[in-house]
């Protein structure tokens, strides 16, 4: 009777956690995209990549804090050890850095352009990038299934796509960069499955070196585009509590998303994550045209479901593929 009593408890333990992480997970991912949304476009401060800049500056101070306490309280705290300036370093990170700053970059000015309710349409042919650049880089091939799913959703784009622009609320700026911010995220996706190993996949490390190069070329970006600076230098609300509060609140949050991340994939599986990152775009989607009271046709909501159909479908035909594999492979180990 004690041991089920404790398997019990075990399991009860195990649930309530998996339950927090997935929460934090909604929570903090949907949260940063109404902050961004506020300041990209209801702040009238037409600099995104300051803001940019400002949050992976926050995430390398918080990674620079983990280091510290890591150094001072090496029992309660630890961070890998790191080469940020070793010229080695810098060409092994530096692609897999160009890549993120553009991802961010692209998202930003999606987001800027798009509604929160567009969001998730508008970036969402990543899983089809993935399935191009995984073969034409890395040589691997995808089933037919994947396949089949990729097509749902590259039609549930076209819809969405379509119905947005018969609203009249459609932004071909927003649609591309959302395009493009797709794109930036599969190659980012695939530049660190293959960057991951030589910093023996330390996720700290990576995030360490990927914020600190995207912090100065996104200062680079600044300064090739003067204009952000005279955006700054005329803002009248730079200097308010306010403005710097909910920049430091976008930081904390961009940062605390990857956190999430890892931890929703380290308690569940990266299937689970996947589906967990869909459902949460539903929410988001229906949590945003009732925030700002947007009405949208049944066709613009069949392009969300058949693109969260396609997205979940093809992460169930990838987690079975990937079985299929390990079960293989044990076998053939075994003979």
């Amino acid at each position: 009777m004690a041991f089920e009593k404790d398997t019990k408890d075990s399991l009860a333990q195990k649930y309530l956690t998996i339950f927090f992480v997935v929460s934090g997970y909604w929570v903090v991912s949907i949260l940063t995209v109404f902050i961004n949304k506020t300041l990209l476009s209801e702040l009238e401060l037409n600099a995104p990549m300051f803001i940019a800049l400002y949050q992976t500056l926050v995430t390398t101070l918080i990674c620079l804090m983990q280091k510290s306490l890591a150094r001072m309280f090496p029992r309660y705290f630890s961070f890998p050890e790191t080469s940020v300036w070793s010229m080695k370093t810098i060409k092994t990170i530096l692609p897999v850095s160009l890549m993120f700053t553009m991802m961010i970059a692209m998202n930003n000015l999606c987001l800027k352009y798009v509604s929160v309710a567009f969001y998730y349409i508008g970036r969402s042919l990543t899983t089809v990038f993935n399935v191009s650049f995984t073969y034409l880089i890395l040589g691997e091939k995808t089933s037919k299934q994947c396949l089949f799913f990729c097509a749902v959703i590259l039609f549930g784009f076209y819809l969405g796509v379509d119905q947005e622009s018969l609203s009249g609320t459609l932004s071909i700026s927003g649609t591309v960069f959302g395009v493009l911010a797709s794109l930036s995220l599969s190659l980012y996706s695939i530049f660190t499955k293959k960057v991951l190993p030589k910093v023996d996949n330390e996720v700290w490390a990576l995030s360490y070196y990927n914020n600190i190069y995207a912090t100065i070329l996104f200062l680079l970006l600044m300064l090739f585009n003067g204009n952000e600076f005279v955006e700054l230098f005329n803002y009248m609300e730079l200097l308010h509590t306010y403005f710097w509060f909910i920049m430091t609140v976008g930081g904390v949050c961009g940062f605390a998303i990857g956190f999430f991340t890892s931890l929703q994939i380290k308690y569940t599986s990266a299937l689970t994550h996947n589906i967990s990152g869909t459902a949460k775009a539903c929410a988001q989607t229906v949590l945003a045209t009732y925030w700002y009271q947007e009405t949208k046709s049944l066709l613009w909501w069949c392009s969300n479901v058949i693109v969260l159909l396609g997205s979940a479908g093809y992460a169930r035909v990838k987690q079975q593929d990937m079985e299929r594999k390990h079960k293989e492979s044990a076998i053939y180990q075994k003979v």
